[in-house]
């Protein structure tokens, strides 16, 4: 990833931060309530910048280093936004505290004001039930959604707070661009309309609980590369009952005619469902997002996957032969979960660049120390890591325990909602 594209996000965010502040810096108060009031706008600006960062939009992504990238950033903001809010009623009673303890109450009390002061109580309550969704990763799908969209609303709900206080600037700028995201991100992708339209060719069982699924265009294909992913949402067929919600999977292979396939997992309500999916089901699909294995510099590499995690360098394996020499580790639970395992057997015997190393770790995890290289091997060679998030994990701390830089390290777990 490029300077300026690490660079993107932090800039992004900290213009939105300060822009707030800037334009409705206090002057002539207390430094208790100027700092009550800066907190509240500060907290403003990172709740606009966090509703940029979870738009799904493919030039966007490229802009700012990726969807998964994008979706970390936005999780922290809005969390550091949430802390600012919080503490911006705390500050502003601090500041009344030393001329009445009563008044300080009063200003923390939802119970002894009116709309004002009840709307902004009513947005903390908001964003931190969307946050909390945020991170129940346990949570079914659906559940998790219709809480997290409390996120949006707490926001409008924040700018009206400020509204009925009697300030227009700069809080009608900052209610249209919360508006507009959050607008958009409903109608363009959460309706679908930057989707486009698809039907499933095929579908074929590749291990216990997986499949691979051949989608064919309607209209003008996405533009996908080796070791993207898709979000795809299936709808109903004459038995098969749909899922409609978008989902992200990894590319597994991108054939002429804009075909491609995905692999899909049985892990939740939805992905257990289209185990079964039938041919001739619609589906629509948006992307591709992702840069896992893009610019990949002529250097050795190690590849390292981890169940499900092996589609994207089989995507990348089926476009054709090598340029490099190329380690790939295949790590799966059974023979019975080892998807595409053949086939990639057959391409590392027709590719000399390729060599694999298939292993059956069973219910315990592997010795990753006696798995991977010694330090000497590892000297200039890049690492690819895809799979569960604690594998990737525990495969880093190994190899930086051998010498290798982060910046040779590269991972991706396509973990997030």
């Amino acid at each position: 990833m490029t300077l300026l594209r690490r660079l993107a996000i932090p800039l992004l965010v900290l213009v939105a931060c300060t822009t707030p502040v800037y334009w409705a810096f206090p002057e002539d108060l207390s430094v208790a309530r100027g700092l009550g009031i800066v907190l509240g706008w500060a907290g403003c600006g990172l709740l606009l910048a966090s509703l940029l960062l979870m738009l799904r939009e493919t030039w966007l992504s490229r802009w700012l280093g990726g969807l998964e990238r994008m979706y970390q950033w936005h999780h922290r903001v809005g969390v550091a936004a949430y802390i600012l809010l919080l503490a911006h009623p705390l500050a502003l009673a601090v500041d009344a505290w030393p001329t009445s303890p009563a008044l300080a109450w009063q200003t923390l009390s939802p119970f002894s004001q009116g709309w004002p002061v009840w709307l902004g109580w009513l947005s903390l309550l908001l964003l931190m039930l969307g946050l909390a969704a945020t991170f129940a990763s346990h949570l079914p799908y659906r559940s998790w959604r219709r809480r997290h969209v409390s996120l949006g609303v707490g926001v409008l709900v924040g700018l009206l707070h400020l509204r009925q206080l009697g300030i227009e600037e700069p809080v009608l700028p900052i209610l249209a661009l919360a508006a507009l995201f959050l607008g958009w991100r409903l109608i363009r992708e959460d309706f679908g309309l930057a989707a486009r339209p698809y039907v499933v060719q095929s579908a074929a069982p590749v291990a216990e609980g997986m499949v691979e699924i051949v989608l064919q265009p309607l209209a003008e294909p996405i533009a996908a590369t080796p070791g993207q992913f898709v979000l795809v949402a299936f709808f109903a067929g004459p038995t098969f009952r749909g899922c409609g919600e978008f989902h992200p999977f990894t590319v597994s292979s991108i054939a002429a005619g804009g075909l491609i396939r995905i692999g899909v997992k049985a892990l939740g309500d939805c992905t257990r469902r289209l185990q079964s999916v039938e041919s001739g089901v619609l589906a629509r699909v948006h992307g591709a997002f992702g840069t896992f294995l893009a610019d990949r510099p002529a250097a050795p590499q190690l590849w390292l996957a981890g169940g499900i995690g092996i589609t994207p360098f089989l995507a990348l394996l089926r476009a054709g032969p090598l340029g490099q020499p190329t380690t790939l580790v295949y790590l799966h639970r059974r023979a019975a979960d080892a998807a595409f395992l053949q086939e990639i057997r057959a391409l590392a015997e027709s590719d000399r660049q390729l060599t694999l190393h298939a292993l059956a770790t069973g219910n315990e995890p592997p010795d990753l120390a006696a798995l991977l290289p010694a330090a000497p091997a590892l000297a200039g060679i890049e690492c690819y890591l895809c799979g569960p998030p604690a594998m990737i994990d525990a495969v880093r701390q190994v190899l930086r325990e051998r010498g290798i830089r982060p910046r040779h390290i590269h991972f991706e777990n396509f973990g997030f909602r």
